[in-house]
Formats: C-alpha cells, sequence, structure tokens
C-alpha cells in the first residue's frame, strides 16, 4: 500500500523513510515519496478557540499493488501522473481540541485525539484516511497534523479535533520528539510511527502467524459507526462466589487451532471457536476460563531480526502492544480489529449463558518493546520512556528488568496508574469480563526506582475501584526480581493469589521417587486444607489460595509424572530456559514408554493431583488438556511453539483407539462436578475442629508418607473421608465409624480401573479397614 505523506504545517520533523515498511515477501504499509507537494494553511481566531483550516495539494502518485491485507500482494510499482485538478484538491478543519479522555473520542465538532507526554516538545498526529468513493485501502491517503505546544498542550496532556473525519476505518499513531538524553532515561524517535497506548483498537496484520507479513506494522484505529452490542434483554453476569469457582486456564487460539477441532478453518483459534465448544467446558464442569492473555501483542515478535528464537511464533502473547484493545488475530477469518471485538463480546455473552465467568491473564508488568539491545518501540518507549517504564538513572538511564523480560512498566507512576486503572475498567464495562490474573504481580509492588512498596498505590486502587468491585483480582505474587510475596502480598483483603507454595508441597508430596519426598506429609496437610498459615490473616479466606498443581508455564500434568527434567531444545535457547525445580517424577522412564505397568503408575499419579486438587479448600485451577492427558514431550516454556505441543487435540478424547484417555477426562469431570456438590470442600472460613479430623499420630514421623482426614458436614452427616498413601506399599487405614444412621462408601479409589476408579453413588461394604494401595488415594462418603 501507498501513502503520499502530507505534512498539515511547517513540522521540524525529519523525512520518515518509510511510516510503513515492506518487508520481503510481504505484504504492508509503506510511504511513498512525495513529488513536488505544495502546502496551505490559514488560521482564524474566534472567541477563545482557534481553528485552523489546512488545505493540501499534491502531485497525483498512483500505486500499482493488491491489497494491503492480501498476503498475495506483489510489489508496489509507483507512476507519476499528471497533478491533481484543483477540485479534488482535500482542507482538514482542525480545533485544538480537548485533554480528555485520552485516546479518540467523539464530540460535537468531530473526532478529539489526546495523548500524554510529559516530557515531549513535539508530537505529530498521523492519520490514515481511506478515500470515500474507494473501498480498498490501496488507495488510503496519509496525513500528517503537526500540534502546537501553545494550543494544543494542556499539562502534560497533547491533543487535536480533527473535523469531519470518517467515523470508523481512520488508522492513526503519532510521530514524537524530545530530549535526547539517553542518560536521563529518554527513548524519543521521531520517525517511529506510535501506537496510541489508549488506542481501543489496533490494526496489524490479519492473519496469525501469516509469514508473509512478518514485519506488520501496528496502528491505533477507532470506530463510532458500529451499533451498541446486543447483550440481550435476558442477559445477566453468572456473579459465581469465589469459594464456588472452578477454574480452567486455557488458550482462545490453542483452544481450537488443531484441525481436531473439526471446526472450519476460518473459525479455528478464535473467539467464536471458544463458543463452538462451550459443551465440552460444560461437560467437564468448570465455571470459569481463565484466558491467557488476549490484549494485542505480535506473535512474530522473535522474527524480526535473525536471532536464536526466530523460528518460534508467541502463542502465549505475553508481550501486550496495547492494554485496551482485543487481539486482532483472534478475529474470525482474519476479519480485522472491529469484528475481534464484537466476537469477543459474543463469546463472552455465550459463556456467561452458559453459567461460566470469564477472567483474563492481564500482563502490566512489561511490554513488548523489549530492552535497549534489541528495542522494538511501537508505543510507550517512544511516547515517555522515562514515565512508562523503571529506568535507573544512576546507571546511565538503563531499563529495569524485574519482569525477564527487557523492561518494567513504571506501574506506581500516577500516569501509569491511572492507564492501568482506565484500562481494567474498559474491560469490565465494555466487554463484560470478571476478573483478572496479575501476570507477575510483584512488578505492581515495586517503586518507581524498583524498590518494593509495603501499600502499593495502584495495587490499592484496584482493591478499592467501584468498577472493579465485582471483579475477581488474582495476583502472581512473585517476579523476576526475586520480590517473592505468596501469603504475603498487599492485599485489602480483595486480591487472591496464585498459591506457588501449594503447587510445591502437592508435587513434593504425591511424586513417586521411592515414595513421595520424605517430610512434607505436615507441609501437605497445610496445603489441603486451605493453606492457613499464609492466608488466615485480617479477613482473607481460604479462597483467596488459587490452587494448582499445573500451569501454562511449566510441565503439563501427563510431564510432569512422566519426565523427571525438562527438554526445552526446541526453543532454541540451548535448554537454558524453563524452570529446573520441576518437583516431576517419571514413573520409572523417561518419556513415552509402552511399558503398561508404567502407564498405569503415570493414570494413577495424575488421579491423585486431581483429586487432592479438587477436593482442597480453596479455589482450584487446572490447566486446559489436563482433562485428557495433554503432553509437551517435556517442554515446560513452550511459548513460542504454535503447534500441537501447545494446540488441545481434540482426537484425544473420543478416539476409540485411546480409551485410557477417555477414562482419564470421565474420572476428571467426575471428580470435579462431586467437588460442586458438595460443600465440604468449598468452605467460605479456614477450618477448624469442627469441621475437620486428621487420622494421623504420626505428624513427628519423618517418613511417613501416608495421610487421612475426614471432612466433617454439620448439617446431615454427609461426611468424607479421605486418605492419600505417597509409600511404596499397601497401607492399612483403620477408618473411623460414620455418622449415626449412615455407612461409608466407596466413591473413589485411583487405583482401580476405570469406570471402578469413580462410582458417584459410591459402593457400599466398606468395613472398619481398607487397604489403600502404593501410590493411590481413596474418597468415602457418608450415606444413608
Amino acid at each position: 500500500m501507498t501513502h503520499p505523506l502530507l505534512c498539515a504545517s511547517n513540522a521540524q520533523f525529519p523525512r520518515l523513510p518509510a511510516l510503513f515498511y515492506r518487508h520481503p515477501g510481504a505484504s504492508c504499509f509503506r510511504t511513498s515519496r512525495v513529488i513536488g507537494m505544495g502546502l496551505q494553511s490559514s488560521k482564524k481566531v474566534a472567541g477563545s478557540s482557534r481553528e485552523r483550516t489546512v488545505s493540501k495539494t499534491w502531485d497525483y502518485v498512483k500505486p500499482r499493488t493488491s491489497n494491503a491485507y492480501d498476503s498475495h500482494a506483489q510489489d508496489h510499482v509507483l507512476e507519476e501522473e499528471a497533478p491533481l485538478t484543483p477540485e479534488t484538491s482535500r482542507s482538514v478543519k482542525v480545533l485544538p481540541g480537548q485533554a480528555f479522555p485520552l485516546g479518540v473520542s467523539e464530540v460535537e465538532n468531530g473526532i478529539n485525539f489526546a495523548i500524554f507526554s510529559q516530557h515531549a516538545t513535539a508530537v505529530v498526529l498521523c492519520l490514515i484516511l481511506p478515500q470515500r468513493e474507494k473501498q480498498n485501502r490501496m488507495d488510503d491517503i496519509m496525513v500528517e497534523l503537526t500540534l502546537d505546544p501553545d494550543v494544543n498542550r494542556t499539562g502534560n496532556i497533547w491533543h487535536i479535533c480533527v473535523e469531519d473525519l470518517p467515523r470508523s476505518n481512520v488508522l492513526y499513531g503519532y510521530r514524537i520528539d524530545g530530549p535526547q538524553g539517553w542518560h536521563q532515561g529518554h527513548r524519543f524517535d521521531s520517525s517511529i510511527v506510535l501506537i496510541d497506548p489508549y488506542a481501543k483498537l489496533v490494526e496489524g496484520r490479519r492473519f496469525f502467524g501469516d509469514p508473509s507479513n512478518k514485519r506488520s506494522n501496528f496502528v491505533g484505529t477507532y470506530d463510532f459507526d458500529s451499533l451498541p452490542f446486543d447483550w440481550g434483554d435476558n442477559y445477566k453476569l453468572p456473579s459465581i462466589p469465589e469459594k464456588d469457582l472452578v477454574i480452567y486456564e486455557m488458550s482462545v487460539r490453542g483452544f481450537t487451532a488443531d484441525k481436531s477441532s473439526g471446526l472450519d478453518p476460518s473459525v479455528r483459534g478464535s473467539y467464536l471457536g471458544v463458543i463452538e465448544k462451550i459443551p465440552h467446558l460444560l461437560d467437564l464442569g468448570i465455571n470459569a476460563v481463565e484466558l491467557l492473555p488476549v490484549f494485542e501483542f505480535d506473535e512474530l515478535e522473535f522474527q524480526r531480526r535473525p536471532n536464536p528464537r526466530d523460528h518460534m511464533i508467541n502463542t502465549w502473547g505475553y508481550s501486550t502492544i496495547n492494554f485496551f484493545a482485543p487481539m486482532s488475530r483472534y478475529a474470525s477469518a482474519g476479519g480485522g480489529p472491529i469484528k475481534a471485538s464484537r466476537e469477543f463480546k459474543e463469546m463472552v455473552k455465550a459463556l456467561h449463558g452458559a453459567g461460566i465467568e470469564v477472567i483474563l491473564d492481564v500482563v502490566y508488568n512489561h511490554t513488548n518493546e523489549a530492552d535497549d539491545e534489541n528495542p522494538y518501540t511501537t508505543s510507550f518507549r517512544g511516547i515517555d520512556n522515562k514515565v512508562y517504564y523503571m529506568v535507573d538513572l544512576n546507571n546511565g538511564g538503563q531499563l529495569l528488568n524485574f519482569s525477564g523480560c527487557g523492561n518494567t512498566l513504571n506501574c506506581n507512576h500516577p500516569m501509569v496508574k491511572g492507564l492501568i486503572l482506565d484500562s481494567l475498567r474498559h474491560w469490565v464495562v465494555e466487554y463484560h469480563v470478571d476478573g483478572f490474573r496479575f501476570d507477575l504481580a510483584s512488578v505492581l509492588c515495586r517503586g518507581t526506582d524498583g524498590s518494593p512498596l509495603d501499600a502499593p498505590l495502584i495495587i490499592r486502587a484496584i482493591a478499592k475501584d467501584d468498577v472493579l468491585s465485582r471483579c475477581k483480582i488474582i495476583a502472581e505474587p512473585w517476579d523476576c526480581g526475586g520480590l517473592y510475596l505468596v501469603g504475603r502480598f498487599p492485599n485489602w483483603d480483595r486480591w487472591a493469589e496464585w498459591n506457588g507454595k501449594y503447587r510445591d508441597d502437592l508435587r513434593r508430596f504425591i511424586k513417586v521417587i521411592l515414595g513421595g519426598d520424605p517430610g512434607t506429609k505436615g507441609t501437605f496437610a497445610t496445603r489441603i486444607s486451605g493453606s492457613s498459615d499464609l492466608y488466615k490473616v485480617n479477613k482473607r479466606k481460604p479462597y483467596h489460595s488459587v490452587n494448582f498443581v499445573t500451569a501454562h508455564d511449566g510441565f503439563t500434568l501427563y510431564d510432569l509424572v512422566s519426565y523427571n527434567s525438562k527438554h526445552n531444545d526446541a526453543n532454541g535457547e540451548g535448554g537454558k530456559d524453563g524452570s529446573n525445580d520441576n518437583f516431576s517424577w517419571n514413573c520409572g522412564f523417561e518419556g513415552e514408554t509402552a511399558d503398561a505397568k508404567i502407564k498405569g503408575l503415570r493414570s494413577r499419579q495424575m488421579k491423585n493431583f486431581h483429586l487432592a486438587l479438587m477436593c482442597s479448600q480453596g479455589t482450584p485451577m487446572m490447566l486446559m488438556g489436563d482433562e485428557y492427558g495433554h503432553t509437551r514431550y517435556g517442554n515446560n516454556n513452550s511459548y513460542g511453539l504454535d503447534t500441537d505441543i501447545n494446540h488441545f487435540l481434540w482426537g484425544n478424547l473420543g478416539r476409540q483407539l485411546d480409551i485410557r484417555k477417555r477414562d482419564h477426562f470421565r474420572f476428571f469431570k467426575e471428580v470435579i462436578k462431586f467437588r460442586c456438590i458438595h460443600h465440604v470442600f468449598r468452605r467460605e472460613n479456614f477450618l477448624d475442629k469442627k469441621d475437620m479430623t486428621w487420622h494421623e499420630d504420626n505428624w513427628d514421623n519423618y517418613e511417613s508418607k501416608f495421610l487421612a482426614f475426614t471432612l466433617l458436614h454439620a448439617n446431615n452427616g454427609g461426611d468424607v473421608y479421605m486418605a492419600f498413601n505417597a509409600h511404596d506399599f499397601f497401607v492399612k487405614a483403620a477408618i473411623p465409624s460414620p455418622p449415626a444412621n449412615r455407612h461409608w462408601f466407596r466413591v473413589v479409589d485411583t487405583n482401580l480401573e476405570s469406570p471402578n476408579d469413580f462410582i458417584s453413588e459410591g459402593v457400599p461394604g466398606i468395613k472398619s479397614t481398607y487397604n489403600v494401595a502404593p501410590y493411590s488415594s481413596i474418597l468415602l462418603e457418608a450415606k444413608l
């Protein structure tokens, strides 16, 4: 696509070599040179407002090209032709504009643009306008409007109002200049067109991972033409109490990208694809999805320059470009940002209609813009690096890196704090999401110099915000700078936490290396009973512990019982990436095996983990694919592999060739449903003696790996007895007497084959003792 570059005033900026440039073999925006451009401008002042009328004439430059979004577009060829006739000249009327709201807004006199930059000395608004007579974006025109600091600046907000702009289909960005003092923390570069941090929609490549469009640029856009989304007359939020949540961590793309999903190729890996698979979520029994990042990100960022990871596609999305715009390439059929916005709402509406809440995994700790060695400047860095990022002014203005990704968002700066709050409110008000999980949330607990804060302003503001008051707010309470806050995250009795200690302690007890790790029974007991050592403070509740055994980063559940060590060679980092502390055990053989005994042990171990997770006090979270035993073949850091390693493989659920996986799914869903109908697993408050009895006189035995307890039902005597045996031998467990007029029924024995491993109505005839098999667990229910 070619754009005559039109300057609306006598800007002092250097000439852009290419605003949007074309990578060999790709099709995307670029500018053409402007020939014989003439400028005319006039200003008139009326009252307290000033209006500028900017008229332009230019030579006609006709491109011979394909559509900009056509992946088969050929190289652009420019032909100079005769100048335009006078009647085809254009004029653009501009007004000073207003400072708020930030971003793009429709006002009485036109379209208002407002952007923050404290340290900028010059700002140019770049508009890419469609020709109204044309549908093809190859005919688009770029206009540049230089903002006058005496007219278009209020405090640190630069603003301008443009009359008669189309109400949609306009692309826009900013070129910003300022001090060049690197040592002072500045990174201004006026040759780059930057995305508005408050852009509600972002345009870029249309198809996920399109190899012909690797170096696509990204710009903001807006839509004031579309009608308000119809949420429906009978629509309502699920409003599930936190104690009742069962969270399913999943990727929008990974959920349906594989052809085994059976979906049309245009829908695979999209928001609409999630809708098609809601029946599976209902069958599984979960009631909340935690979506890996759905803010706009560049999945091909690793391929912009030669490097050891330039074969990878960022499929997890932890590399945010913009905090307001939904990922546009999750729209169906390459539909673009407006369609992505609408289809995201359709997904949320459908999930809510099914009684499933939507929690977003959000990344406010860093952005895609990387480090100073290999920066990828798209927005914040070029707008005001010193404000948006933490910089070390005592070390030459270098970026601080507590995220492990090269930069750290300056979250407790007043402007950045406001940006985060506005973003969160936007997702709640516009998209009706139900909550947020904050990636590396300890970064949000650091001051502008990176030092830890006891009462970080942004954390308090999120907890106290009226709009966010109905939302679940979950912290990943650590960062890459060593600020580990599990059980100590500033919370105002609102914040929940990913309980990393729960994950580690369950793994250490249930894993088998001649039995579970010694000395772990006590911590295992503490974790499954609600982690009161961490969360019984002030008004915090058991559900503030988000319990998990596996998550997107780390081993899947199958790999946890199939690999002793990580196998990350495919990531291009020589196996150095990913955690080395996995607390895993391969059950006797590393990786895939045909040995029936090993496969049986692995199946039993996965069931043990799942039973413990779903029967623990607190909020359980499971990982997409664990319900059928998904493997990543030992890769515990598969963020850049857009393959079946990260894709949900639907064939594994229904193929007659793999009955074991079908039975595995049955066990998983039955245990989830059992949790949801039994109050004893979902206590509002921490357990005390009237709620639980430990059948244990061996707490001080360092070698003991057997634990049994009864959860007491106060109202109807529906007690639940559970026992976990991590020994390599049978344990003859003494079964306590059931409540009056009740009998014990066996519901779960993970040592048994399906369907006997879980029988919802229970099997009667339980005597005073039960032989609990090695590496297995049981659950008994007291029934009439």
